[in-house]
């Protein structure tokens, strides 16, 4: 289920020079934010939850995973040289699983190593709280990137709506509107943190059994969908 070439080819094309821009400047954002927070604030482990939370794991995980998992995909449908790819004796649930796995490892790479670090710079681990938030990062990295790498094979402007769903559904309606809360991957990932960091600093609207087989769910069924996509797209582009 792991394809060497296709992942060699899909990173080249993920970190390329105009993503890699991109890809390093939400971290490096992330950095210099908890570097000034820290300066002026000192230790202070509220401050670091809220800031983790709001901007870390509400913002940047989703964009990072809307760059990487539309990435992956999306551009070759778009410009047709996929067709290319669809030719070579590699089964079509090995190029998904492939470009997946890749997504995933670069999501995670850029968004909770950087989360990890910023944490340590705003309180030092205080009450786990950076953990806590390294692990919802991770979690969420994974299904983000089934998320955006289906709708890089079921849409031509993948990136836009997956900025939509990001910035619209993740950050505000996730976070603020009580019914959305439930369809959340920021708050399935919240879930994990809030058991691993210090009681009231890590809130969640979901229940840990919920967000589980939420999670689950949602990244199989969007693997699972996407690589029934890539395969219509081999029968048309045959006949």
């Amino acid at each position: 289920m792991y394809n060497p070439t296709v992942a060699r080819l899909t990173y080249r094309a993920l970190l390329g020079r105009r993503r890699a821009l991109i890809l390093f400047a939400l971290p490096a954002l992330l950095i210099a934010i908890s570097l000034a927070v820290r300066g002026l604030t000192g230790v202070d482990d509220k401050v670091a939850a809220d800031l983790l939370g709001g901007f870390a794991l509400a913002t940047m995980v989703p964009l990072i995973g809307v760059i990487a998992g539309t990435g992956a995909i999306g551009p070759e449908i778009d410009d047709g040289s996929i067709v290319y790819l669809l030719a070579k004796p590699v089964k079509r649930p090995t190029i998904i699983m492939t470009k997946l796995i890749v997504a995933i490892a670069v999501t995670m790479a850029f968004s909770a190593i950087p989360t990890f670090l910023a944490g340590f710079i705003l309180n030092g681990n205080g009450q786990n709280i950076a953990v806590a938030y390294t692990v919802a990062a991770l979690v969420a990295s994974i299904a983000y990137s089934a998320l955006f790498l289906l709708l890089g094979t079921v849409s031509r402007h993948a990136v836009v709506f997956g900025l939509v769903y990001a910035l619209i559904w993740e950050s505000l309606f996730g976070s603020l509107v009580d019914g959305a809360k439930t369809l959340s991957v920021q708050q399935w990932a919240l879930t994990l943190a809030e058991k691993i960091a210090g009681e009231g600093y890590v809130d969640s609207a979901v229940a840990l059994s919920t967000a589980s087989v939420l999670l689950v769910a949602v990244t199989v069924g969007a693997t699972a969908y996407a690589g029934q996509r890539l395969r219509r797209l081999t029968l048309a582009g045959e006949e």
